[in-house]
């Protein structure tokens, strides 16, 4: 069922070569797709098409009787002159001589316990018999000059579907898939989309739902049983089906099998032979020819070899049996810690693709070190583990790893921030630079740059600001560290410095990254300091006193990436200097930087940052759109980004939906602008940051201003400042001004006009000017502050304006949200 495109393929195989052989795993198939190749090849064949059955042959020597029996051409014994004596001709030269003058084709089917002979006799009918054509199906190649051999591999998804639901309504009438699709799609997964583990799940359908075989999948061995009676036995369970293929190897290759059981999504060979040892390639290219590893090209480190999940529990039932599993696990451990630590530093630099590629192919791997590390308590090898993986986690947007994993290594020691806190020593190295065991100051350093992540991680640290207890230990961070040390210009150490910010050291986030980035200065690697300048350009944006700062850290940023080699950081660089030529109003150049930075993005595999810089440059283009045509064509360009984001959240949909929510308000059609808006908020996951649901509040909050819904549009914008509040006045108290804006608007027409115009000159007040912090609410402030001020001009007259105008500038962040 399913097979039309390989049996189309074997068919033109079979017009080709003389000799095809079929393999795959057990279960797959390759009896049923032979005999339904030589079932549609009967009338091409005068002297007809022989199924030969070598199941039921005990040994090599009884091959080729088992294939005269087929072909009905077995001899009565001739006996000679003397009754004693009996003339027995070979079995093999009988039949090359009863096809050496027919055109035929035979199929060997089961090949594989008896290889050498098979092989053997499929040479000579080849060399012997110039009209016999060989379909053999084998769990591994004969190994035969000229063969061509093709892979049966499991159904595809739909196929497997399609597949459970025939076979289950055949022992449940009525049964349908679609009862319950999620259970019936997990079965054919699990099982790997093999036929005849399938359908021994279906013959499971009388007694039992799909989701209550899909929850006993992990027990698969006991539950897969009760196959046809009148199949062979090693058909009728599924262990059995695995039970035939383990008999069937050496030694090496079981031992290379059972090791491979750890392995998570494959592995690539290094590791392969560093977990299963030596013997470990011979081992696995058996067990590849064999069908029970599927080998596929893996870009720079060659074949990626995998177990069906099948096989892999089987596996791993060996594994324990053999009483090697811990010893198994702690080599595999150790592999993946060496992978994370020495790639660590290539995540920097030229080679930074590749390694991102090779990063993400292996993190299920990771995460099995993980696991093994925490729950032997190995507390250095999980710091390094996770360590090692955190700039990758950051880059490809792995914040659930981060969170989860930080936390539970920084469990298996001592917290280096609590009494008595020990002062950390310089480290002019990463503690990663060195694999464990490490000295006890390295020891430390790990410990606390993993409570460092653990601190950076934790979405709730903003609404914890006023706990005491938060405070304190926020204050013991502090204290353990000391201004000049090396590490804190790099992650996670520069964590310190936003500590200190927490505590109210620093006035706000520009006061912070001035203070790290002066700290780095002459003392920072180039890479160091090139991140160092990126956030600060992304971040904080326009300063009053310095306009043109973020353009030059970019530039500078961009300068020492480009030495590194850091594709993504060229393009983050290029994208940051891009808004703040946005920003500016120097559209051709900011278009230049976004296209540039799209093309580094690319060549890193960065599929989310280059969705987010097509919606930037859709968005700028719906700036400077000349015509309907051209605005029309950058709408479609947004909305096709947000349909291109499957797999993708946070910045990519944000950017997106912000920039459509911006046109669609600002050219009057609100409704369509809301719904953007209420994307963003189904989008939001529940943990998602306070201060950007403020900004969503805020957004609403402008709309119905727009919409003359004043009313409403206060109420939304004290929400807004609500949920800004703490965050936003300690990191980013431009954020909480914007809201000043349509707040004033709105108060000119609801009789808290003097109120509205305080808030303008606190608005004022703070020399706040469009953009900053990466995002700003709409694209024309100055816009929406002419309309402020206006109506409320012309609510209170000049001179009552401009007295509590005047009176708005004198008033603290916090007074002003009061106004609200």
């Amino acid at each position: 069922m399913g097979r039309t495109n390989e049996l189309a393929e074997l068919a033109g195989a079979l017009e080709a070569r003389r000799l095809v052989t079929l393999t795959g795993p057990g279960g797959a198939g390759k009896t049923r797709l032979a005999l339904e190749a030589a079932r549609a090849a009967a009338a091409t064949w005068p002297d007809g098409v022989w199924v030969a059955a070598l199941a039921s042959a005990g040994d090599g020597s009884t091959v080729a009787e088992a294939v005269l029996t087929a072909l009905g051409a077995r001899e009565t014994q001739v006996r000679g002159p003397s009754a004693a004596e009996t003339v027995v001709r070979d079995p093999l030269t009988h039949l090359i001589e009863h096809c050496a003058r027919r055109r035929m084709l035979l199929v060997l089917d089961n090949c594989e316990h008896v290889i050498g002979a098979a092989a053997r006799l499929a040479e000579a009918l080849l060399t012997g018999c110039p009209g016999v054509r060989v379909l053999a199906t084998s769990r591994e190649p004969l190994g035969v000059p000229g063969e061509t051999v093709q892979s049966v591999g499991p159904l595809p998804q739909d196929v497997a579907l399609v597949l459970l639901g025939d076979r289950g309504a055949a022992v449940r009438a009525g049964f349908r898939t679609d009862e319950d699709p999620a259970a019936c799609a997990e079965i054919c997964r699990r099982l790997d989309g093999l036929p005849l583990a399938l359908e021994l799940a279906a013959a499971r359908l009388r007694a039992l739902t799909p989701r209550q075989i899909a929850d006993r999948l992990d027990d698969r061995f006991r539950l897969l049983t009760g196959g046809g009676r009148t199949v062979l036995p090693r058909q009728q369970t599924l262990r059995a089906v695995v039970d035939w293929s383990w008999d069937l190897l050496d030694a090496q290759e079981r031992t290379v099998l059972r090791r491979l059981a750890v392995f998570s999504g494959g592995c690539a060979l290094p590791q392969a032979e560093e977990v299963c040892g030596p013997g470990a390639l011979d081992g696995l290219t058996g067990l590849v020819d064999k069908s029970l590893v599927v080998a596929v090209p893996d870009g720079p480190d060659g074949m990626r070899y995998r177990l069906l999940e099948t096989v892999a529990e089987y596996a791993g039932e060996r594994l324990t049996e053999a009483g090697e599993r811990s010893a198994v696990e702690r080599r595999h451990l150790r592999a993946y810690r060496e992978l994370a630590r020495a790639g660590e530093p290539e995540l920097r630099g030229p080679g930074q693709a590749d390694w991102l590629d090779r990063f993400e192919a292996e993190h299920d791997n990771v995460r099995a070190a993980l696991r093994t590390a925490v729950r032997l308590h190995d507390e250095q090898e999980a710091l390094c583990l996770a360590l090692s993986m955190s700039w990758f986690w950051q880059q490809r947007a792995h914040q659930a790893d981060a969170r989860a994993w930080s936390a539970a290594v920084a469990e298996l020691g001592p917290d280096p921030f609590r009494a008595p806190v020990r002062a950390a020593e310089p480290m002019p190295a990463r503690c990663t630079d060195l694999a464990p065991p490490w000295p006890d100051e390295v020891l430390w350093e790990a410990r606390r740059g993993l409570r460092l992540m653990v601190i950076a991680s934790d979405d709730r640290i903003g609404t914890a600001m006023d706990d005491p207890a938060t405070q304190e230990y926020l204050r013991a961070v502090v204290a353990a560290y000391r201004p000049g040390l090396p590490q804190l210009c790099r992650q996670p150490a520069t964590m310190w410095f936003f500590a200190r910010l927490m505590t109210g050291e620093f006035a706000g986030l520009a006061e912070t990254f001035d203070a790290i980035v002066a700290g780095s200065d002459g003392q920072a690697e180039g890479w160091d300091l090139a991140l160092l300048l990126l956030m600060r350009a992304k971040v904080i944006g326009q300063d009053p006193a310095d306009p043109a700062r973020p353009a030059t850290d970019a530039d500078r940023a961009l300068a020492l990436f480009r030495r590194s080699g850091d594709q993504w950081g060229i393009a983050e660089s290029l994208s940051a200097r891009g808004e703040e030529y946005d920003r500016r109003g120097r559209y051709e150049e900011a278009a230049a930087d976004f296209e540039a930075a799209m093309r580094s993005s690319a060549r890193v595999g960065a599929g989310a940052q280059v969705l987010v810089l097509r919606s930037r440059l859709a968005g700028l283009a719906l700036k400077t759109a000349g015509n309907d045509e051209e605005r029309a064509d950058a709408e479609r360009q947004l909305l096709e980004v947000i349909d291109r984001s499957e797999g993708f959240t946070g910045e990519v949909l944000s950017t997106a939906r912000m920039a459509l929510t911006r046109y669609y308000g600002a050219i009057g059609r609100t409704g369509p602008a809301r719904g953007q808006l209420e994307g963003m908020e189904r989008e939001l996951s529940a943990s998602a940051p306070a201060l950007f649901r403020g900004l969503l509040a805020g957004m609403h909050g402008w709309l119905a201003c727009v919409d003359g819904a004043y009313a409403q549009a206060r109420d939304r914008i004290r929400d807004a400042v609500g949920l800004l509040d703490t965050m936003a006045h300690l990191v980013a108290p431009h954020l909480v001004a914007d809201q000043f804006l349509c707040a004033a608007w709105a108060m000119a027409h609801l009789d808290a006009a003097e109120d509205g115009a305080r808030l303008l000159g606190a608005y004022d007040s703070t020399g706040r000017q469009p953009g900053g912090f990466g995002f700003q609410p709409f694209d024309d402030q100055h816009e929406v502050r002419r309309r402020a001020e206006s109506d409320l001009r012309r609510v209170l007259g000049d001179e009552r304006y401009t007295r509590a105008h005047r009176a708005g500038r004198g008033l603290s962040g916090q007074e002003a949200c009061a106004l609200i």
